[in-house]
């Protein structure tokens, strides 16, 4: 039998707990989950590419060790088209999160697309939980960067590396 394998790409700019909700739920349907970190050249990311593959690293770390995961969940930084890094990992499923009704229109259209450029690659929609349906990144970097608290939002270090790049003293 062959091994599935998903991918759960983001740019994770920073991590929050609404991704690691979404991929704690995607490590119970496969073998092996791939957190793509994406460069995403529209974007001005907050954190450079080597800081948010470490803090995704260290949130995947906590995460494995408190739900014993058995899935391998492997953090690959990637800066090329997603279909395509996906068919050179073998990917079998595409995992996009759902917080609302505004999401789904961009990512059925972003599905579509990866459809007709590789039919043997799957999307898979899961919806975020209600404890989390609000939480983005932009809105995270946004509270930091005006000193709210955002330790609800993402984990203990992301608030740490919030805080400094903002030069915010807790």
């Amino acid at each position: 039998m062959s091994q599935s394998i998903g991918l759960y790409p983001g740019t994770f700019d920073p991590i929050t707990r609404g991704h690691l909700d979404i991929i704690a739920r995607a490590a119970q349907l496969m073998d092996k989950l791939i957190i793509g970190v994406a460069t995403n050249g529209h974007k001005i990311p907050l954190f450079d590419l080597e800081t948010r593959v470490a803090m995704v690293q260290e949130d995947i770390t906590t995460l494995k060790e408190k739900l014993s995961l058995s899935a391998d969940i492997v953090i690959v930084p990637f800066d090329m088209l997603l279909i395509k890094f996906a068919a050179q990992n073998n990917v079998r499923a595409i995992i996009r999160g759902l917080r609302a009704v505004s999401d789904f229109e961009y990512e059925f259209q972003m599905a579509a697309m990866n459809l007709r450029l590789n039919s043997q690659i799957e999307t898979i929609f899961l919806m975020a939980t209600d404890k989390y349906q609000f939480i983005s990144s932009s809105m995270v970097k946004e509270i930091g960067r005006l000193g709210g608290d955002i330790s609800q939002f993402v984990s203990p270090h992301v608030v740490r590396k919030i805080q400094e790049i903002y030069n915010i003293t807790p």
